[in-house]
């Protein structure tokens, strides 16, 4: 498995997640017409992710779909928080005070 990491407009890193089976990186260009679903794995981490192809191990759909630039767009509003979930449960967790 590769990790293909870019920028969204605003410089908020998305990584995308694919498959060595699929053959080769993903072109993002300005032609792109493919619709793609909003992604999300178990530490809350977004990416998008062509409809059509099976989603990595790991990643289950968010329920957002449409042009590459809204998947994006609505990553940039939902995922304010960059920090991985078990970071900030760990973090969490250090910052209430331990029972007497």
């Amino acid at each position: 498995m590769a990790r293909v990491t870019f920028c969204g407009r605003r410089g908020l890193a998305h990584t995308l997640v694919r498959e060595a089976a699929i053959g080769g990186p993903f072109v993002f260009d300005d032609e792109d017409t493919r619709t793609y679903a909003v992604v999300i794995n178990d530490e809350e981490q977004y990416s998008i992710w062509p409809e059509s192809r099976e989603l990595p191990a790991g990643w289950r759909r968010e329920g957002t779909t449409g042009a590459r630039d809204e998947c994006l767009a609505h990553i940039e509003q939902v995922w304010t928080d960059m920090r991985p979930l078990s970071l900030r449960q760990w973090m969490q967790e250090q910052a209430t005070p331990a029972d007497p």
